[in-house]
């Protein structure tokens, strides 16, 4: 059964009094953060352009990440050669990572936690480069689906990140102003597309595919990992 874009609070007590100051939402990422997944999507791309007949350019996992499903499955067949369409080369990679997370979903360390932890203070939203139906997969096999109060796939917007344009949707889907939200990333093009919200950004940087130093200095804090995201973090790195 598809979970809701706009998923409920389930058991998780919360009130209005508990989002007082300056961040009223957390906004988390997806892949790279939570599920260790970015390189099941590099994997599986790498494999259609193999099976197509393409070539594989050594800056395209870094080109492709952050982009909706729309603008990287576009620059795998323009930029790698594949010759199919778009919606062909999304659906057979989503279709081979889909199967992979019916299997056993890919924790990062820490991530179940640190949902809780935000939760437990704050509504959620979460903001994903990822397709609708690996996000409903994430939702529902998770156990977390009711921790999220909204959630948004680049799909749905106009513009995969570094554009702003998921983060500020997952605010509007929320109920806050995206600058009442602290936004969780750990990519180069999620960091500079929570900033370009703007959002009070966290970085927990990606050891596979670490973002550059400018996207880094774009963050309001860099966190070692996600036991380090507590509900204290968010408050320092919020404005004063």
């Amino acid at each position: 059964m598809a979970v809701s874009k706009t998923a409920g609070r389930g058991s998780i007590p919360w009130s209005p009094a508990l989002t007082a100051g300056p961040i009223a939402a957390v906004i988390f990422d997806l892949d790279g953060l939570l599920l260790d997944s970015e390189s099941a999507w590099d994997g599986a791309r790498r494999t259609l352009v193999a099976e197509r007949g393409g070539r594989w350019k050594d800056s395209a996992t870094r080109d492709m990440l952050g982009m909706s499903s729309l603008e990287w499955s576009r620059y795998v067949r323009d930029e790698l050669g594949v010759d199919l369409e778009p919606q062909q080369i999304s659906d057979v990679v989503v279709r081979e990572l889909l199967e992979g997370y019916r299997r056993e979903l890919p924790w990062l360390p820490g991530a179940r936690a640190a949902v809780e932890r935000m939760a437990a203070r704050w509504p959620l939203g979460l903001a994903s480069s990822s397709n609708r139906e690996v996000i409903e997969l994430f939702m529902e096999r998770s156990g977390l689906g009711d921790r999220f109060r909204a959630w948004v796939s680049s799909e749905e917007v106009g513009r995969g990140k570094p554009a702003p344009d998921v983060f500020v949707e997952a605010a509007r889907r929320v109920g806050i102003d995206p600058a009442q939200a602290a936004a969780v990333e750990d990519s180069h093009n999620g960091i500079l597309s929570a900033r370009a919200a703007g959002m009070t950004v966290l970085a927990v940087p990606n050891h596979e595919f670490p973002p550059d130093p400018e996207a880094l200095a774009q963050a309001d804090v860099v966190l070692g990992s996600l036991d380090e995201l507590t509900v204290d973090a968010v408050l320092r790195a919020a404005p004063r």
